[in-house]
C-alpha cells in the first residue's frame, strides 16, 4: 500500500472550508469595503470642511473606535446569547443608518452620534462574525485541516482586500463630495445586509446559547487574557495612526492628502499578497507569544523611522519615504499580531463565552485606544518637537511585548 506523504495531504485539507466559513470570509471584504470608502477621510473632513481643531478630530475618531471595540464584548455576549444572525443584521441595519447621517451631519454633536452609531454597529456584527470564525477555525484544525491561524489568516486577508479597495473607491468618490462617499459606503452594506438575510443559517450547529449573566467577571479574572488585551490594545492604538498622525505627517511633507489612498491601498496591498506565506513561514518557526512580540516590535519600528527621519526636514516625495517605511513595518506586524491575537483567544476562554470574550478582546483594546487617541491628538497640537509623539508611541507599542501572556 502507497502511503501519501503528510505535507500534501495536509495542503488538500487547507483548501476544504465549510460553506460557512467562506461566508463569513467574504463577509469581512464587504464589511471593510463599505468601511474604508469613508473613514480613511473623515480627520480630513472633520478638520477641513468643519474646522475642529485637532484633539477634537483625535477624540470623535477615539469615540468611533471605543463605541467599536469598547463595545464589542456587548456583541459577543449577544451571539453567544441569541446566535449570530439576529446580531449581525442588526449591526448591518445599524451601520446603514450611521452613513447616512454622517453624510449629511453638519454639526458636531451630529457627527459624533453618526460615528458612535457606525461604530456600535460594527461592535454588533463583527465580534459575531470573528468569533465564529475562530471557533469554526479550531474545528476544521481539530478535523486536521491545518493550523487555526491560516484560517484566521485568510481572514485577515480578505478584510484587507475590502480596505484595499475601500480607499481607492473613497478618493474616486471624494470627487463628487463627502456625503456621496457615505452613501455608497451605506449603499454597500444595503447589499451586505441583504445577502445575510438570505444565506446566513437560522442555527448553527455546535454552537450553544449561553446566558449573559456572569461572563463578564470571568472575563475580569482571567489575568492572562488581560494581558492579552492589553497588548492587543498597544496594537491597536498603533494601528489607529493611519487616521491620526499618518495623515498629519503626509500633509506636512507634501500640502495635502492625497497620497494618503495610496499609502493605504500599500498596506492593503502587502496583506493581500504576503499575508499567507508570512503566517506559514512564522507558523513553522515562532509560537504565538513570540510571534506576537516580534509583530508589536515591527510596530514601534515603524514610528522610529518617521521620529528618526524628521530632522532631516524632507518634503515632497522623498517626505513620502518615511511615511511608507511607517506604513510597511506597521503592516508587517500586523500580519503577525492580528491572526494570533484572534486565534489565541480560543484558548484563553471559558467554555460557550467564544463571543464574549473576543468581544472583550476588542473592548479593552478600543478603550485603550480612546484614551490613546485623545492623548496623541494633544501631543500633535502641542507645539512639542516634531519628533516626540513619534518617539512617544514607539516606546508604548515596544513596552506592550511585556503584557503577553507567558504561555503559548
Amino acid at each position: 500500500m502507497t502511503i501519501l506523504p503528510t505535507r500534501p495531504r495536509e495542503a488538500a485539507g487547507r483548501t476544504r472550508l465549510s460553506p460557512l466559513l467562506r461566508l463569513l470570509i467574504v463577509t469581512q471584504l464587504a464589511f471593510n469595503l463599505g468601511f474604508y470608502a469613508v473613514l480613511p477621510f473623515l480627520s480630513a473632513h472633520l478638520g477641513q470642511a468643519m474646522g475642529m481643531a485637532g484633539w477634537l478630530v483625535g477624540l470623535v475618531l477615539g469615540l468611533r473606535t471605543f463605541s467599536q471595540q469598547g463595545l464589542f464584548v456587548v456583541g459577543g455576549a449577544l451571539a453567544d446569547r441569541y446566535g449570530i444572525r439576529p446580531v449581525v443584521l442588526a449591526g448591518c441595519a445599524l451601520r446603514i443608518t450611521g452613513f447616512v447621517w454622517l453624510g449629511y451631519a453638519e454639526r458636531t454633536w451630529a457627527v459624533i452620534c453618526a460615528v458612535v452609531l457606525i461604530g456600535f454597529a460594527a461592535a454588533l456584527f463583527s465580534p459575531a462574525v470573528e468569533s465564529e470564525v475562530a471557533g469554526q477555525a479550531v474545528m476544521w484544525e481539530e478535523a486536521g485541516g491545518g493550523s487555526r491561524t491560516r484560517v484566521l489568516a485568510l481572514f485577515t486577508v480578505a478584510g484587507q482586500a475590502g480596505a484595499f479597495v475601500g480607499p481607492l473607491l473613497g478618493a474616486l468618490l471624494l470627487a463628487v463630495d463627502f456625503r456621496t462617499a457615505c452613501l455608497a459606503g451605506a449603499g454597500v452594506f444595503v447589499l451586505v445586509l441583504a445577502g445575510h438575510a438570505r444565506l446566513l443559517p437560522q442555527r448553527i450547529p455546535g454552537r450553544d446559547r449561553t446566558p449573559v449573566k456572569g461572563g463578564l467577571r470571568m472575563v475580569l479574572r482571567n489575568r492572562p487574557f488581560l494581558g492579552l488585551c492589553c497588548a492587543f490594545g498597544a496594537y491597536l492604538l498603533a494601528y489607529n495612526q493611519l487616521y491620526l498622525a499618518l495623515p498629519a505627517e503626509v500633509e506636512r511633507v507634501t500640502g495635502s492628502q492625497t497620497a494618503l489612498a495610496w499609502l493605504f491601498a500599500l498596506s492593503s496591498l502587502l496583506v493581500v499578497t504576503a499575508q499567507l506565506p508570512v503566517t506559514r513561514w512564522v507558523g513553522e518557526r515562532l509560537a504565538m507569544r513570540r510571534s506576537m512580540a516580534v509583530g508589536l516590535l515591527l510596530v514601534a519600528a515603524g514610528f522610529a523611522v518617521v521620529a528618526a527621519a524628521r530632522p532631516a526636514g524632507w518634503s515632497g516625495t522623498a517626505g513620502l519615504v518615511p511615511a511608507a517605511g511607517f506604513v510597511v513595518l506597521l503592516t508587517l506586524g500586523q500580519m503577525l499580531v492580528v491572526p494570533v491575537a484572534r486565534a489565541w483567544v480560543p484558548d484563553l476562554a471559558e467554555e460557550g463565552r467564544l463571543g464574549l470574550y473576543t468581544g472583550a478582546l476588542s473592548s479593552v483594546s478600543g478603550l485603550i485606544v480612546l484614551l490613546g487617541s485623545s492623548a496623541t491628538g494633544t501631543l500633535l497640537d502641542a507645539g512639542l518637537p516634531p519628533v516626540v509623539p513619534w518617539l512617544v508611541l514607539a516606546g508604548v507599542t515596544g513596552a506592550a511585548v511585556l503584557l503577553l501572556p507567558r504561555r503559548a
